[in-house]
């Protein structure tokens, strides 16, 4: 069980930091953050977002077995090289905990408030696979020996593919998504984990079904399979309808397509998601500061997961 914030909704870097830091001494497995420059839909924008691998290094430090990571880095947001060694970076700082999501990014809105480029979809997805060829290149090269690259995209010539990462022989990939051609192919390739955020149990059927696929027809055996869903649990429906309000969430709408009930009620959802194959679920806490529903989540759901 991880938990997975969206500070590009509203979230200092002291309150990602009390919500790691109390996830922690909770238990939970890894706390993750979304990597965004920009608040997506209305309300509040608060401070602004905070950058995502400037966040993780803190909490690198700030913390000490939780693992840290994003679901998911746009691959726009910054170049191959760059990422390779900022994660790898983070990783050593924080002892080999570092996780990388990676996806093609989608958020034109916050391209263009900070002059990112934002290709079309097919040029992304070619950026993204030359991405993922590289830093998995960089992370791997034995020391002493150098990494070069040519691409459509992307040049490297004799980089001594440095610093490495604190894993061995690097950390973990996650690719997430839901389409139904190249997704599945780049996620046989390089991916250690397949995410899929925030779909019904039946879709996230089908999306594992061809991950499997493609899996098998590159010869390979295992992948973990993981979901992403928002999360409000409560002891009673007062306590839920409490918790939804001040998320400006439809209690309703949370209940029939996320984890929000009681916490037998969200036991038992996350029992369906197992039974596909998910091993890991990452919990969408959208209140930062509200502690003590992960206090009632470690207590009383993840007993039972």
């Amino acid at each position: 069980m991880r938990i997975f914030t969206e500070p590009q909704q509203g979230g200092t870097y002291e309150e990602l930091l009390a919500v790691a830091q109390t996830a922690e001494r909770l238990g939970f497995d890894a706390f993750f953050r979304s990597d965004h420059y920009m608040r997506i839909g209305p309300g509040d924008p608060g401070s602004g977002s905070t950058d995502a691998w400037v966040t993780l290094a803190g909490l690198a430090r700030e913390t000490s077995t939780i693992r840290l990571g994003t679901l998911v880095t746009p691959a726009t947001f910054r170049l191959p090289g760059v990422l390779a060694i900022s994660v790898a970076q983070v990783d050593q700082m924080s002892g080999g905990r570092v996780e990388l999501g990676l996806g093609t990014g989608w958020f034109d809105d916050e391209h263009i408030a900070y002059g990112i480029p934002f290709p079309p979809v097919s040029e992304r997805f070619s950026r993204f696979e030359e991405q993922l060829e590289i830093i998995t290149g960089l992370w791997t090269t034995p020391p002493g020996k150098t990494y070069s690259f040519e691409g459509a995209h992307y040049r490297l010539a004799d980089s001594p593919a440095l610093p490495k990462p604190a894993q061995s022989p690097r950390p973990p990939i996650i690719i997430g998504g839901f389409g139904a051609r190249r997704t599945p192919r780049l996620a046989a390739r390089f991916a250690d984990e397949y995410n899929v955020p925030f779909r019904t149990v039946e879709d996230t059927a089908a999306a594992f079904d061809r991950i499997r696929e493609a899996c098998e027809e590159q010869g390979r055996s295992s992948i973990v399979f993981s979901a992403a869903q928002t999360v409000c649990v409560g002891t009673d429906d007062a306590e839920l309808a409490r918790r939804a309000e001040a998320v400006g969430q439809d209690l309703a709408t949370l209940r029939a397509g996320g984890l929000a009930g009681t916490p037998a009620e969200v036991v038992e959802k996350i029992g369906k998601f197992a039974e596909l194959g998910a091993e890991r679920i990452y919990l969408q806490v959208m209140d930062l500061n509200d502690l003590d529903h992960l206090e009632l989540i470690a207590a009383e759901v993840k007993p039972h997961v």
